[in-house]
């Protein structure tokens, strides 16, 4: 039985900052995971403001009870599924949306989730335990094609090929059905060690990341948050690895500009298209305060958008 750390919030402080809080607004927590952003967004909101939360953890829903708290409204689907999610429940517009993406710390540290090399468990990985395909199945029927891509795209491995063979001829002899299982076989396979992470790292990020469909989910909500903020609302998108935020900073920067114009377009500048968002500050990175008592943090990067009033012709 693994143990559970308490869970701690990266960027607690600075993410509801960021979005600017009005006692009377309408927020949505697109990643409740333990609900750390949720207590902070509901402290600074008055009695008719509303929060709207998302999570597709059935234990994320079953920690939202313990709030007991009108102004939270919870629902149980995928951040992807935003608009609908809102649209259902009568929300046509909303004053800020916020993402923490990737896996949460108690996803890690139940080993029975089968996210985490660190433990013996079955090899799942779903974060909505209810539905999908988990890595187990995945890995017993994919071919060393797919496995590769898979490793190679999603955790940037460079030993992505030699470990989906390994994986294919180790499956012909007996599935693979644990976590402990693939890790030893990845730490065969990994010549070389990164200092301080484990060579099944990478492995193991990339097979979550494909099994969640994470950097898809993650570029459908983003303009679907866009659409649905009312004019000066924020965007505050929180993300731990290159992959994601690669996705998050392309995506601002282009709602931000309009540099994909062509050139000497025959019109005045108040027929021009505006852009959407406007970029708030550079990117914050946590603090060394933060990372030494959470090491998870050290990689988080949060990048805020506003959303800019249409203008008139």
């Amino acid at each position: 039985m693994s143990v559970v750390l308490p869970h701690q919030t990266v960027l607690l402080r600075e993410a509801v900052e960021a979005l600017s809080v009005k006692p009377s607004g309408v927020y949505v927590d697109g990643t409740f995971g333990r609900g750390g952003h949720s207590r902070a967004i509901l402290e600074r909101l008055g009695p008719h403001g509303r929060l709207y939360a998302l999570d597709r953890d059935p234990q994320a829903i079953a920690a939202a009870r313990e709030i007991n708290d009108q102004r939270l409204v919870m629902l149980h689907r995928s951040f992807g599924e935003l608009a609908d999610a809102l649209q259902q429940a009568g929300v046509e517009s909303v004053d800020g949306v916020l993402l923490d993406i990737g896996v949460s710390s108690p996803q890690l540290d139940e080993g029975e989730r089968g996210f985490s090399f660190r433990f013996d468990a079955p090899l799942d990985m779903r974060m909505d335990t209810t539905q999908g395909e988990t890595a187990a199945e995945f890995l017993a029927i994919a071919g060393i094609k797919e496995i590769t891509e898979v490793i190679r795209n999603y955790g940037e491995e460079r030993f992505a090929f030699q470990i989906a063979k390994k994986i294919v001829a180790a499956r012909s002899e007996r599935p693979l059905t644990t976590t402990g299982e693939l890790a030893a076989l990845v730490r065969e396979t990994v010549w070389t060690r990164e200092p301080g992470q484990d060579p099944a790292t990478r492995t193991f990020q990339a097979l979550r990341i494909h099994v969640n469909q994470e950097l898809d989910q993650l570029a459908l909500v983003l303009p679907q948050a866009m659409n649905i903020l009312a004019d000066g609302g924020r965007l505050v998108v929180i993300s731990f690895h290159s992959l994601e935020d690669r996705i998050v900073k392309r995506f601002m920067r282009d709602a931000a500009s309009l540099d994909n114009l062509p050139k000497n377009l025959p019109l005045r500048s108040v027929d021009l298209p505006q852009p959407k968002l406007r970029l708030v500050s550079k990117p914050v990175k946590a603090g060394d305060a933060e990372v030494s008592a959470n090491p998870r943090a050290r990689s988080a990067v949060m990048r805020v958008a506003e959303k800019l009033a249409v203008r008139c012709a």
